[in-house]
This record gives C-alpha cells, structure tokens and sequence, in this order.
C-alpha cells in the first residue's frame, strides 16, 4: 500500500472538495450511460426455453411471474461430475442477491440465476449457501450458448465471449441478461453484461472500493482472495 501524506482538517477538506468534483463529473456521465443503456435496440427471442426449479418446469414466459422485466444472473455451475460446488466468484456476486430481490419486484422486476448444472446439484448447493432467490436449471438447453455464458472445447481459445473481445478459456463464463416482455406476450432481450461488466452488480465491491486498500488484487487474478461464505476462517487481514 502507498504511503499517504498526513494533513491538517482543512486542507483534507480542500482534497476531499476536489476529489467530489470528480466525483460530481463522474455521476454524471454514469447517469448518461444508464440512459445510453436503456435506449439501446432490443433483440426478439425467438427460441422457446424450458427451464428446470424448484417449481418444475417453467418456460422462459412464466419465469417472468407476471412482470414485464426479468433480470438473469448466469451463474456458473457446469453439469459435469467434477463440478460439486458452484463457481466461489458467481457465489461472492450472489450473495448480493437475497435482499434485493424485494425491492425489485416492488418494480415490476424480476430476478433469477440460471445455470447448466442439474437441478438437484443446484438444490444441493443452494442449500449449503443458505439462499433463497430462485436459481433454475438450463440442463439440456441452449439457452447459456445462446447468450454466450457457455462454449464447447473448439471455442475455448476463439473470442468469443464478452462480444468477441475474450476468449472463454473454458466452458462457462459470467454474465448477466435483461429480458422485457410486452403486452402481447413477445420477450425482448434489451441488455447483457459480461466480465468486469458486471462488477457494478457485486456491492461488496463498490464499498471495497473505497477503503484505502481497495480490493487488493492489483497484479492478482480477480477475486483470488475469495472464498464461499462458508469457507473464510477468522485470520488476520491479508
């Protein structure tokens, strides 16, 4: 960590005056680029999907649960047998989820994860983690190839996740969809997120962000330092 200067109250409060203006410049221009966000075209879905949860089986329709907005979190969970947890770093962002989802629905927003994994290991692992929000099973489906979350070995070193910009590296990646569906029943994709897209999504993140440490992985692979919330031991900080 770098060292910092120690200052009298009142030029800390001319620094801190400064920084706000940046701060000020940048509140702007992100509210411009939600704007932008919002207004991009939207994308027919064409392809029926069937998904897998604690409900059966569920349409990508019914998942909506009478709301016009849908938000998908793809989490990472591989069907194969050597996948027995899900990925440590989807579930550092789905920790986030649980208590948000009410403020969603209140506006018309609904909020799932989706993965390839079976449905009973997602129940399995659901369980351990202690959530509650509703995490379906794309078994058997296209759906996460689709929406480029999930890639077959001859695509693995190819860019094609993240809009062509990074090779995948393996089978499943992050990400998450925006879905609307209009009065007459026709579903719209309106959005997708993938990579450090999404870290405005971890609200871990955003406070780690400004503590003096930061998140500490300068130089590191993202989220190295991360564990399942079960896993972490008391320990000094790193």
């Amino acid at each position: 960590m770098p060292k910092h200067d120690a200052i009298p109250h009142e030029d800390w409060i001319e620094a801190r005056k400064k920084l706000l203006r940046t701060e000020k410049e940048f509140t702007r221009l992100r509210d411009e680029l939600s704007r932008e966000r919002r207004s991009l075209p939207w994308e027919p879905v064409g392809k029926e999907y069937v998904f897998e949860g604690p409900d059966g089986k569920e349409s990508l329709a019914e998942i909506f649960d009478g709301r016009s907005q849908l938000i998908v979190y793809h989490f990472m969970f591989d069907p194969e047998d050597d996948w027995d947890e899900a990925c440590k770093s989807c579930s550092f962002w789905a920790d986030n989820f649980n208590p948000i989802i009410v403020h969603l629905n209140a506006r018309d927003v609904t909020m799932v994860a989706i993965s390839r994994a079976q449905p009973e290991k997602i129940a399995r692992y659901r369980e351990r983690m202690g959530w509650t929000f509703k995490w379906l099973s794309s078994f058997g489906s296209d759906f996460n190839y689709d929406f480029a979350v999930s890639f077959r070995p001859e695509d693995f070193e190819s860019p094609v996740y993240n809009f062509g910009t990074i090779a995948p590296g393996r089978a499943d990646r992050e990400g998450m969809s925006v879905f609307f569906k209009d009065e007459s029943g026709v579903i719209f994709r309106t959005y997708s997120s993938y990579a450090r897209g999404i870290d405005l999504f971890n609200t871990a993140y955003n406070y780690l962000d400004v503590v003096p440490k930061g998140r500490g992985e300068d130089g590191q692979f993202p989220q190295y330092w991360v564990r399942r919330h079960d896993e972490y031991r008391a320990s000094a900080p790193a």
